[in-house]
């Protein structure tokens, strides 16, 4: 027998040689996604904690997994060193962010009881340096240069704003789980300002004042206390009402009231959220007039809102949240003349017989807001109905039956989004009737079409020759309503409309950079009560382009520090030359802002 044929002999005695190997007890092995039928693997050890003053955990046997449910969340954190408090860092978790329960034992001046009390601060600063340039009408008795031949000066203006704000609330609650049971808030806000024109009586109503004004107030914009009045289902569907100084916004972009005021509001949901309602009532505060800040040093106007709308999501088609409002607007301020603080008349406003108006006035809306597809949508409609105790033409009362309506589409490519803006608000095309025709809304603050990028919205252009101490538009309004100031004065339905077309679009070139332009074009609805207030026919509807662009740069991508650089240009149209016909006839104006914001 050869060596090859004894190989297989010498393997099967090395293998009986070898120590016997004993099968793996199926007890003790796991094979994952398997297990042995009636086998139950040992519970693991009993769970300890040594976090004093902590709610001990259940045992473990009640919790047949590998995790266990902790009540005390905040402790726990602390207790395993995860996050270390530091009281001036926005980005980590302390308790002037309200992310940990104050600790009663350490503000025992506080007047609170039971647990799950937060506190949160917040800190605001905004920045604005604002050149520009509008039509500035030189002024009755004099002018800042002797010589000057026309209607209209320089127009060239500087405005530097500086703006503070300051909150604190006090909240009792698990709001990450449910509605807060009561919230006390306060915020006040400091601003100082300057202002520079090249003409007298822009600033100041005395002749004898510089072209230059700094300023400064201090507001106070918010000063509420919200209650939880129930909960309505088991998933947290509530019921509150706020009582105080407290933002409020009647529809999705800000068109008819959007103002920081005092009021009463109840306000809830029902059916997991998919119902939202509001009934409000407001008693409108007095503006400073230079920061537009609230003034609660002065007795509130004779002027009520009262405001009820409803809204339901995924109606009428899934995606959009559609929105119905009715609003009532009670004005009373026939009797009162209010000065503001350069010493300019805003009520009675000095257009048409100039005298104190009492007015009634309720708006009937819907707005939608969501998407169609692939199509972002926004929608406003509104109808106001009322009486004007006394028109500006006739001294008689007259009927308000204007209309309102505006929408946004846009279309999402990636990081790019594209918009279409149009917007038809009716004008007052019979000044002399029983009827005043022209919409005009109570406090707007539409994000719209640009915004505050956009030359229109920004820039108030006063309406020389029509009226004295009187603006077309408002700032930060995109309505022609002939109003003495959004801020002070009152609702005017005699006025030319607005109708506006336009485009835009929105690149977010990196999560820090965004780039945006915009092209509207604007005309008046009806010039009518223009052609009567000015003496003056054949005013064209045609007000000009707007032609917008803005970065918006966000340095940690975040909204802690947020840089905003725009630049507008308003190319007249042939009404616009016809209302401010001037030396430089064809003349282009601008407008350029400089924001910076820092939150804490």
């Amino acid at each position: 027998m050869g060596p090859l044929a004894l190989l297989p002999l010498a393997l099967l005695a090395q293998a009986t040689d070898a120590a016997p190997q004993a099968d793996p007890s199926p007890d003790d092995q796991s094979i994952p996604g398997r297990r042995r039928p009636g086998y139950e693997a040992p519970l693991p050890e009993a769970v300890t904690q040594d976090n004093r003053g902590a709610v001990r955990a259940p045992p473990p046997e009640a919790f047949p997994v590998d995790q266990v449910p902790v009540p005390d969340r905040w402790r726990l954190i602390e207790s395993l060193g995860l996050v270390k408090e530091r009281w001036f860092d926005p980005y980590r978790q302390n308790r002037l962010k309200g992310d940990r329960p104050i600790d009663r034992d350490k503000v025992k001046w506080l007047p609170i009881k039971g647990d799950d009390w937060f506190f949160v601060a917040n800190a605001v600063s905004d920045t604005v340096i604002e050149p520009r340039t509008f039509p500035i009408p030189v002024g009755v008795q004099t002018t800042q240069r002797p010589g000057s031949n026309d209607v209209f000066g320089r127009d060239t203006s500087l405005v530097l704003s500086q703006t503070f704000i300051a909150g604190v609330s006090l909240v009792k609650g698990a709001t990450a789980f449910k509605p807060p049971e009561i919230e006390y808030r306060l915020t006040l806000a400091y601003n100082i300002n300057y202002a520079q024109v090249p003409e007298r009586r822009v600033l100041f109503v005395e002749p004898s004042k510089p072209t230059h004004r700094t300023d400064q107030f201090l507001g106070v914009q918010e000063a509420f206390v919200d209650v939880h009045l129930t909960n309505t289902s088991d998933r947290y569907d509530f019921r509150s009402i706020r009582i105080g100084i407290q933002p409020f916004q009647s529809d999705f972009r800000g068109f008819l009231f959007n103002d920081q005021q005092l009021g009463i509001r109840l306000f809830g949901n029902r059916d997991d959220n998919r119902f939202q309602f509001n009934l409000a009532a407001f008693w409108r505060l007095e503006k400073d007039t230079n920061s537009g800040l609230n003034s609660v040093t002065h007795t509130p106007r004779r002027d009520w809102v009262f405001v009820a709308n409803l809204y339901r999501q995924d109606f009428l088609i899934p995606g959009l949240t559609s929105q119905i409002t009715a609003v009532y607007n009670m004005n009373r301020e026939k009797n009162r003349i209010e000065i503001d603080d350069n010493g300019f008349p805003v009520r009675p406003a000095l257009i048409g017989d100039g005298r104190g108006r009492d007015y009634d006035v309720v708006y009937l809306g819907y707005n939608a807001d969501g998407r169609i597809g692939r199509i972002n949508l926004t929608a406003s409609l509104y109808g106001a109905f009322g009486e004007d105790r006394n028109s500006i033409f006739t001294s008689h009362p007259a009927r308000i039956r204007a209309g309102f309506a505006a929408t946004e589409i846009s279309y999402d490519k990636d990081w790019m989004r594209f918009r279409l803006s149009g917007l038809y608000a009716t004008g007052d095309g019979k000044p002399y009737d029983k009827v005043e025709t022209g919409f005009d809304a109570i406090f707007e603050n539409p994000v719209f079409a640009g915004a505050d990028t956009s030359y229109w919205i920004r820039q108030s252009i006063p309406f020389a020759g029509g009226g004295r101490a009187i603006a077309i538009n408002g700032r930060n309004g995109i309505l022609n309503s002939l109003r003495s100031s959004k801020e002070q004065g009152q609702s005017n339905f005699n006025n030319p409309g607005t109708m506006l077309a336009g485009a835009g679009a929105d690149f977010d070139l990196t999560p820090q950079l965004r780039l945006s332009g915009n092209a509207n074009h604007l005309w008046f609805e009806n010039t009518a009560t223009l052609e009567a207030l000015r003496n003056q026919g054949g005013i064209d509807k045609s007000i000009g382009w707007d032609l917008s662009t803005a970065a918006i740069w966000r340095p940690k991508a975040t909204q802690n520090i947020v840089f905003r650089l725009s630049g507008a240009v308003l190319l007249p149209g042939a009404g616009f030359r016809d209302l401010f016909t001037n030396s430089d006839r064809h003349r282009n104006y601008y407008s350029v802002l400089a924001n910076l914001i820092l939150s804490y």
